[in-house]
């Protein structure tokens, strides 16, 4: 990481919320299950299907897990009477994963179990590298029951080659992604071009074993991967889905959807916005550098 990079990021904490937000706007929804709305009604308008998140993770307090689950009950709920293009992304650690994995478990079950209601889809999203195995040993007791949910693998990860053969057993419906979170090297490979391959390698391996997989990148070299691995499977265009993060790389969004492919837009929305965006902001030093110049005045 540059010297310039690291300042920016040293910085960050310091810049007040409306600055932060004045950039960070475009990646997020807004702070209120109506902004969310909105905003899937345009994509839906532009031919793009969804997953709305509501933003928030790390509880310690039932409290704000049961919160949380009564706001996911209202997610789906508006999807429905909406008529949304939408499922929805849930967070472990948002849920309970770090007071007990049961009482998480109990939490996932119950939406869902309303998502079922809706004839809705759940995915649970992949935290730090504490709580992989957990979030696939809850997942594996989830999808005994359940036929409407799937899970998320992040390339970074080593392990990750391993649990793609062990749910493709069970024709699981995957989100691969590269993964956020810092990890050590003893887990995680830090190379980017080798991320990039062993991405490429888990998109072969789980559509190549007959698995729904939603292909989570702005990179367009995982995108050539994942667009060259199902050309050479043959695959229909009900077998697969591209997905992007709002607001990002929107031309090569454009032309994929133009292409014919499923795309798939994350819209995280909610109380927990400046979190989320301070993190995102931090894991991209480019953006992030419009953000410090508005601050001091720059131009």
């Amino acid at each position: 990481m540059s010297l310039v990079n690291k300042l920016i990021i040293t910085v960050m904490p310091l810049i007040p919320k409306p600055i932060v937000w004045m950039v960070s706007k475009k990646y997020v929804a807004g702070s209120k299950l109506e902004d969310s709305v909105s905003t899937v009604k345009t994509l839906n308008d532009k031919g793009m299907v969804a997953t709305m998140d509501v933003l928030g993770e790390s509880s310690h307090k039932k409290e704000e897990c049961e919160e949380a689950v009564q706001e996911y009950f209202d997610v789906l709920e508006r999807i429905d009477k909406e008529k949304l293009n939408c499922n929805i992304s849930v967070k472990p650690t948002q849920l309970g994963m770090l007071i007990d994995t049961d009482y998480c478990y109990e939490n996932l079950k119950k939406i869902i179990d309303k998502a079922k209601h809706y004839n809705n889809f759940v995915r649970i999203d992949m935290e730090d590298a504490s709580v992989t195995a957990k979030t696939i040993d809850v997942f594996l007791r989830l999808q005994k029951e359940y036929d409407n949910t799937g899970i998320v693998l992040q390339a970074y990860l080593r392990r990750s080659l391993d649990d793609v053969k062990q749910l493709v057993k069970t024709r699981t419906n995957f989100r691969l992604c590269k993964g956020i979170y810092v990890e050590p090297r003893k887990i995680a490979y830090k190379d980017p071009q080798t991320v990039n391959d062993n991405f490429a390698l888990l998109i072969e391996e789980a559509l190549s074993a007959g698995s729904y997989v939603g292909i989570a990148t702005h990179d367009e070299r995982v995108t050539w991967h994942g667009l060259k691995t199902i050309h050479k499977l043959n695959l229909e265009k009900d077998q697969y889905e591209f997905q992007m993060l709002l607001g990002v790389d929107e031309e090569l969004r454009d032309i994929l959807v133009k292409e014919g492919h499923r795309m798939r837009i994350y819209v995280p929305y909610g109380k927990q916005w400046h979190p989320y965006c301070m993190r995102r902001l931090k894991e991209n030093p480019k953006i992030a550098l419009y953000v410090a110049k508005a601050f001091f005045g720059i131009k």
